[in-house]
């Protein structure tokens, strides 16, 4: 009969032989799996089509690169045709792909389908449902002015954290009580839930005509660099400064997902913290994530203050994993290993998370505002694409540089991340300015 090595206690193994690099690699395959059973749907997944870790990250991966190779078209046709047309039409899709999965690549106890089933429909919705980022974006940026669309972004930007803690809570459990039949169909059924709520809610803003007034009160609105036209000459595609930002936004996610992807591992091993330490810390980080969004968007509203925030955010998250680094470096020496540095890394790791988790909306809210209300599905759509490139290629790097140097390295290469997105994020004679009023939507001057 054949045992996976996390079936058997470490103590059941010889000291000796899983010293070094044999017993981290142990440690970080029990901590993987162990916390994916009980944090989302991964262990479910890999028992119940009876596939590897590798097969399961290759199935996993595909999802994140259909969302990447479809961010932009999605994004394009928004702009076109509008954020209603293309949201009803990717969550119903979306929804109609779930459902296929439901019925020709759920596992039950007679049959397991074939992994390319499973691939094929993951692969499918990612590529649909990708729709929803571009087009909820423009979305706020058509129906909220420039006093607002600050805070209405970093609302929206708090969907994707507390979706998926809500399903890291209800998905595993559907699966493994209920089948993947069942819970295919809870999905599509949500889609379907949320593309009816969609029909009802979501409206292009009416386009009323603008009033007569003498030629000399007539002012065009400034196209500075915060981007304040509604409408810019240049597109997003070829617009120098949108493209900085774009890459400005993907560097600056990587320490991100550094402490998404590996933060529990170097937690546990490295910080030698138990199960509770690690699922509060990493509860810390995602709602403090949604909190600190929230509050910055309403800030940077208020302050007009967007070009010099993200900078600060950028600043601040070198200097924390920088310092993260090097109390890795001295947690590393034997004589510095004490309780009150595995307590500082477990602190310093959750507040070097909130600050790369912050900036979010308004990084998109000031990327969308430079590309115009009208091109925005276009701009969010580059960005969401340049984030999830980010986050398929960090997870693969971080094991390399583990091997080259440790824990140290990798924050290290966390900070070089957030040093090199600080000038493309805000050149820094735009970080001294406010905001300018921008060009006012529909909904502003209809109000």
């Amino acid at each position: 009969m054949d045992h996976d090595l996390n079936d058997f206690p470490l103590a059941a193994f010889p000291q000796a032989p899983l010293e070094g690099a044999g017993r981290r690699r142990l440690r970080q395959r029990r901590v993987f799996r162990g916390l994916q059973r009980h944090s989302d749907d991964c262990g479910a997944a890999a028992h119940g089509y009876r596939i590897d870790n590798a097969a399961l990250g290759l199935v996993r991966g595909l999802m994140g690169l259909g969302i990447a190779i479809s961010e932009l078209p999605w994004g394009m046709l928004t702009d076109r045709r509008g954020d209603r047309p293309v949201l009803l039409t990717g969550l119903g899709s979306t929804a109609l792909a779930l459902m296929a999965m439901a019925l020709w690549a759920a596992p039950d106890a007679q049959h397991i389908p074939d992994l390319a089933w499973l691939g094929t429909g993951l692969l499918l919705v990612g590529l649909l449902g990708a729709s929803v980022n571009g087009a909820s974006g423009r979305a706020v940026m058509t129906w909220f002015d420039a006093s607002e669309r600050g805070f209405a972004m970093s609302i929206r930007q708090t969907a994707v954290p507390l979706g998926g803690g809500v399903g890291a809570l209800v998905l595993p459990y559907v699966a493994l009580h209920f089948g993947f039949g069942v819970l295919y169909g809870l999905l599509a059924a949500l889609c379907a839930l949320s593309a009816v709520m969609a029909w009802a809610w979501v409206h292009e803003p009416p386009q009323p005509q603008p009033l007569p007034q003498p030629q000399a009160l007539v002012q065009p609105f400034p196209a500075d660099a915060a981007g304040s036209a509604l409408a810019p000459s240049l597109g997003p595609l070829r617009n120098g400064r949108v493209w900085r930002i774009v890459l400005g936004i993907g560097l600056l996610c990587a320490p991100q997902f550094a402490v998404l992807s590996f933060g529990t591992v170097f937690l546990h091993d490295f910080g030698h913290a138990g199960l509770a330490t690690i699922t509060a810390t990493m509860v810390f980080t995602q709602v403090g994530a949604m909190a600190m969004r929230v509050w910055s968007g309403r800030w940077t509203d208020r302050r007009r203050n967007r070009p010099a925030y993200l900078r600060a955010c950028s600043a601040l998250s070198v200097l924390l994993f920088a310092g993260l680094a090097a109390l890795a470096w001295a947690a590393g020496r034997h004589a510095a290993d004490t309780l009150a540095v595995r307590i500082a890394l477990v602190g310093l790791l959750g507040v070097s998370s909130l600050c790369a988790s912050a900036w979010h909306g308004v990084a998109y809210t000031e990327l969308a505002t430079l590309a115009g209300a009208a091109r925005a599905g276009t701009a969010l759509g580059m960005a969401n694409t340049s984030v999830f490139v980010v986050c398929f290629v960090t997870p693969l790097a971080i094991p390399h540089l583990l091997a080259l140097q440790g824990w140290p390295v990798v924050r290290l290469a966390a900070s070089a991340c957030a040093l090199a997105a600080m000038p493309l994020l805000v050149p820094r004679a735009a970080a001294t300015a406010t905001d300018h009023p921008a060009a006012p939507t529909a909904l502003g001057r209809c109000a």
